[in-house]
């Protein structure tokens, strides 16, 4: 052993040389990929920087991670391909839609969402249906599905929409008419549907469309979501959080949540209480106040927030991104825009506007705006990109082999601008590709447009958004005529759905 200072510094200086020898010789191994990752044979890999694979680029490139894919898939010359990064699981990232219906409705029981994601996102979604798993899903989806039902879009929800839509027309966008300004009409989406979905939840006014600052709970959820999307694709966020939490003047992920609980637990109490008193109501907290988890038990606190905070996730933002999408679109696409409106024109009366029934109706049977709607879905997908992980080793249909522990991803974003699957013009708007030649929609596989999700764990609330999202098209377009504002960069922030980056000004302008 060393005895003195001169044999401790040898030492130490010879175990430096051994690591920095040993670091070097895995570093020319592993010197395009995350240390001790050994790619599958039959399928290119995205190189990276030597131990650490992609790591660095997928951090420096976060603002453009959907576009990344897209390049990469492009580059590649492939509909399926690896990458590793340091901390995070293996993965096979593929867009081929017959392995997507594979991983996700033929052998799903042997996809579930892994850890790495129920760690992310678990703070803020609990257990809830989206990161939960096995029997406990089945439980959840089982009492969901009995609240997502026809009668009540038809019935009751509907109602709400158009509520809603009348508070959003006749308050900031008849105000922005008159007065010539533009308005952030991202921004206004996201109050609309964040009051909308509010009241469907808890029966609760939130009227964040008349509210000229910033709210807190909506500010919250902004920020928690963000935190999701950082902590799934950075492993060392936590730090990052650590030392925000001793920053002055920094707002923690712990205190957002704490906004988000103390609104929605303040609201299941009251809630209690008013039942006890025999109120009734029709919104999806005292709906799922009536239903039982997996162990034959009312629902309690916690897992009543989870749920509701799950499906107010769903449908608050992807639907309030939908629409900027399209409406984006449109005001791109004038020839569309005024296709749509005939359809509009042709099928909508005034009337229908205050018999939500009768709206229901009418809607379903007009194929343009349902075809206008998928097309800006394929092109800006609410959930650009997913992940679940591999409990069993597995062969894909196009023969990719999968092992046990992989994270498997698919990236809706970069399938549907796929000209391989979608055709020479896959990056340009042309709703007609939705019509058949009878003039009805045309309906896709799951696999080839899996923007409302695949197999068993499709979106329940699928017939939900795309009612409200046409509703309020109609709505729109009946009233107002939009014009984008100039000089704009119009873009997505990455994260776990897809909303503008920099909001969108338009002008307004009422229509007689």
């Amino acid at each position: 052993m060393p005895t003195t200072t001169t044999d401790i510094k040898q030492l130490a200086s010879i175990i430096g040389v051994a690591a920095a020898a040993t670091l070097g010789v895995l570093a020319l191994k592993y010197n395009n990929r995350a240390i001790f990752y050994e790619p599958p044979e039959g399928i290119p890999m995205i190189e990276g920087h030597p131990l650490v694979g992609t790591l660095i680029s997928q951090i420096l490139n976060k603002d453009r991670a959907h576009d990344s894919d897209c390049e990469a898939f492009e580059r590649l010359n492939t509909l399926t391909f690896s990458a590793s990064a340091a901390g995070l699981r293996p993965a096979i990232v593929t867009i081929n839609p017959l392995n997507i219906e594979h991983f996700l409705k033929t052998n799903f029981e042997n996809y579930v969402k892994g850890s790495d994601l129920i760690d992310a996102l678990g703070h803020m979604l609990g257990t809830g249906i989206f990161i939960s798993n096995g029997e406990h899903w089945r439980i959840a989806r089982k009492a969901a599905s009995h609240v997502f039902n026809v009668v009540n879009f038809r019935d009751h929800f509907t109602d709400v929409f158009i509520k809603e839509l009348n508070i959003m027309c006749d308050g900031p966008l008849d105000e922005k008419a008159r007065s010539g300004e533009p308005i952030d009409f991202h921004d206004t989406m996201f109050k609309f549907t964040l009051d909308t979905f509010v009241m469907i939840a808890f029966n609760v006014q939130l009227n964040t469309l008349s509210s000229r600052g910033t709210i807190d709970f909506a500010e919250a959820f902004d920020r928690c979501q963000e935190d999701c999307l950082d902590r799934l694709i950075n492993p060392v966020m936590p730090v990052v959080e650590a030392i925000k939490s001793i920053t002055p003047g920094q707002k923690t992920i712990k205190q957002h949540l704490a906004v988000i609980n103390n609104l929605v637990y303040g609201i299941i109490q009251e809630r209690k209480e008013r039942l006890a008193n025999g109120e009734q109501f029709k919104d999806l907290l005292s709906r799922f106040m009536d239903t039982h988890n997996e162990d034959g038990n009312r629902l309690s606190d916690k897992e009543l927030r989870d749920t509701v905070i799950n499906f107010l996730l769903a449908g608050r933002d992807t639907t309030a991104q939908a629409l900027s999408w399209t409406f984006y679109n449109l005001m791109l696409h004038p020839r569309v825009e005024k296709k749509l409106r005939e359809e509009i024109d042709a099928n909508i009366r005034d009337e229908h506007e205050s018999d939500s029934c009768a709206l229901y109706e009418v809607v379903k049977h007009m194929p343009y705006a349902h075809a206008v709607l998928y097309e800006v879905l394929r092109l800006h997908p609410p959930v650009p990109g997913n992940v679940k992980v591999a409990l069993e080793d597995d062969i894909w249909p196009d023969g990719t082999r999968i092992r046990k522990g992989d994270a498997v991803c698919w990236s809706p974003y970069a399938q549907g601008r796929s000209t391989e699957i979608w055709g020479p013009d896959a990056k340009q708007l042309r709703p007609e590709r939705w019509i058949n030649e009878q003039g009805e929609l045309r309906r896709e596989s799951q696999g080839k447009f899996p923007v409302f999700h695949v197999g068993p764990r499709v979106c329940l609330g699928q017939n939900l958004a795309t009612l409200e999202a046409i509703v309020a098209i109609i709505f729109l377009l009946r009233r107002y005529k939009f014009t984008l504002a100039p000089g704009q960069d119009i873009t997505y922030r990455t994260g776990l759905t897809m909303p503008m980056k920099n909001g969108m000004q338009v002008f307004v302008e009422k229509l007689p």
